[in-house]
């Protein structure tokens, strides 16, 4: 984090979490919502190139970054937390970003808590539809190398992040080695990513970008789904972005930020 923003812990539906905030209560809010194994500063160049026109908030979901563990048996409610996060912090209808796991927290939280917000920025949110062909948790490469991660350094981390992204600019690898050594191991049986998107998605009544990419370089909103998506709500605009897979602001970032300076624009 840069020198002048602060960082600090709120208390919300019981539990700790800490956030990363670059300003104070006199900007327009955007809290952005980090992806699974992520945590809130993996926004920082987002976060750095916002902070003149916003109050950026870059909390650490539940299990993530230095927020409250999981609990065992625990119900995770993303969209809960960050609607008890804008209360808690007295956030005046911030602009709510999110990426995967977070693009589908904010989507649900537009649908569930339509008067917390003011417009969405959905950055290849995790709108997945079950599938008879789905690899187990268990079985997925990536998380197998999360649950195996005791003892293996940052610097180890960051040199296999490069091996597998080496169209990230340097700046994203030490926020993101960090939030993986970070990642409660406790919250893999509570990962639910298989929600109704379709039901949020037509629930809106906010206006939202969805910022899409590239399926085959590992997107995960297909053309279709964002077809169907813009179909159910007219609140909702899409913007694709070349030369990019699931990390759209990491492969493409000039694209990325385009997009979405466009729609804050308007």
């Amino acid at each position: 984090m840069l020198p002048h923003w602060k960082e600090a812990y709120v208390t919300v539906n019981g539990a700790e979490f800490h956030y990363v905030r670059t300003g104070n209560n006199t900007q327009q809010p955007l809290l952005l919502l980090h992806g699974f194994s992520d945590n809130g500063l993996c926004w920082l160049p987002v976060a750095r190139d916002l902070e003149d026109q916003f109050d950026v908030i870059l909390p650490d979901a539940r299990g993530h970054g230095r927020s409250t563990r999981v609990q065992p048996d625990e119900i995770i409610d993303n969209a809960a937390d960050a609607a008890g996060l804008i209360a808690a912090l007295e956030l005046q209808k911030p602009i709510v970003g999110g990426h995967s796991m977070g693009g589908l927290a904010a989507t649900e939280l537009g649908a569930r808590y339509p008067d917390l917000v003011k417009s969405l920025i959905l950055e290849d949110p995790a709108w997945i539809d079950p599938s008879p062909d789905e690899v187990p948790l268990a079985e997925n490469p990536f998380f197998s190398w999360l649950l195996n991660m005791d003892g293996i350094s940052s610097d180890e981390i960051i040199e296999q992040g490069k091996i597998n992204n080496p169209n990230w600019p340097d700046a994203e690898f030490p926020a993101w080695a960090e939030s993986k050594r970070q990642l409660d191991k406790n919250i893999f049986p509570r990962v639910n990513v298989r929600k109704p998107w379709r039901e949020f998605v037509a629930a809106l009544t906010v206006p939202a970008l969805l910022v899409t990419a590239d399926v085959e370089k590992g997107a995960i909103v297909t053309p279709a789904a964002a077809q169907e998506a813009t179909d159910l709500s007219p609140l909702l605009q899409v913007a694709q972005v070349p030369d990019a897979g699931h990390n759209i602001r990491r492969e493409n970032y000039l694209a990325f930020m385009q997009a979405v300076q466009a729609f804050l624009n308007q």
